[in-house]
């Protein structure tokens, strides 16, 4: 199954949940219902700097605590980016791609383990 999957450490999102595939995979579910992507694509429509800001923090967050490698690479990237005070549509668009790429390993790590 890993093999297929590049976005997501699943061994090391196992490793910080004790390996306890049922708490990954419920914290993998909630992460899907997370608003911060949403939030941040807004902030870039209204040019808001701080919640832009805020949003990427705490999408960074997440994926860096679920092991979603990728997508913390990219939010990690734009996060800096907005911290400079940039509003980087084409960061954006990368951490979108990735976002996109994400939630769809995630259905299939949830898929496995059902």
């Amino acid at each position: 199954m890993s093999d297929n999957i590049v976005y997501i450490n699943i061994d090391e999102g196992l490793n910080r949940v004790m390996k306890n595939k049922t708490l990954f995979v419920r914290l993998l579910v909630k992460f899907k219902d997370d608003i911060n992507m949403n939030e941040i694509e807004a902030a870039f429509s209204e040019s808001n700097v701080e919640k832009a800001k805020n949003a990427s923090h705490t999408l960074k967050g997440l994926a860096a605590n679920l092991a979603l490698t990728e997508l913390y690479k990219q939010v990690l990237e734009l996060e800096t980016q907005i911290k400079a005070g940039t509003l980087n549509s084409d960061q954006l668009a990368a951490v979108k791609d990735v976002y996109g790429k994400t939630i769809a390993e995630i259905d299939k790590v949830i898929n496995s383990y059902a």
